[in-house]
């Protein structure tokens, strides 16, 4: 299995329960394909660097996970489909980090 990190960015008009339920979403994706995901992280709403369809700002997530290349597909088919999802982008990292325990959204506060 690889390391890859993940950053997407969803739409601005949902909320924070909403942008934490399609965290756990895709975790979820993630897990259900024996993979695991070593963090998440929420860096919440920013201005885009440029508009992307008329949208100025959006939910940023940063999620680091291991797996397969199925997982990638299945992350990427999801990402194309949900009208949320802003801009995404899935790439290999160089130098993992030893895996840790992830925790979820609730078990972090």
């Amino acid at each position: 299995m690889r390391a890859y990190e993940c950053i997407y960015i969803l739409n601005p008009s949902l909320d924070e329960q909403a942008v934490k339920d399609k965290a756990v979403k895709y975790g979820e994706i993630v897990t259900s394909r024996q993979g695991q995901v070593t963090s998440v992280d929420q860096w919440g709403k920013r201005r885009l660097a440029f508009p992307i369809n008329k949208v100025f700002e959006g939910y940023y997530t940063f999620m680091r996970f291991t797996g397969d290349s199925e997982i990638l597909k299945e992350l990427g088919r999801v990402f194309r489909f949900d009208e949320t999802v802003v801009r995404h982008l899935i790439v290999v990292e160089e130098h993992p980090k030893p895996i840790e325990a992830a925790k979820s959204p609730a078990e972090r506060k």
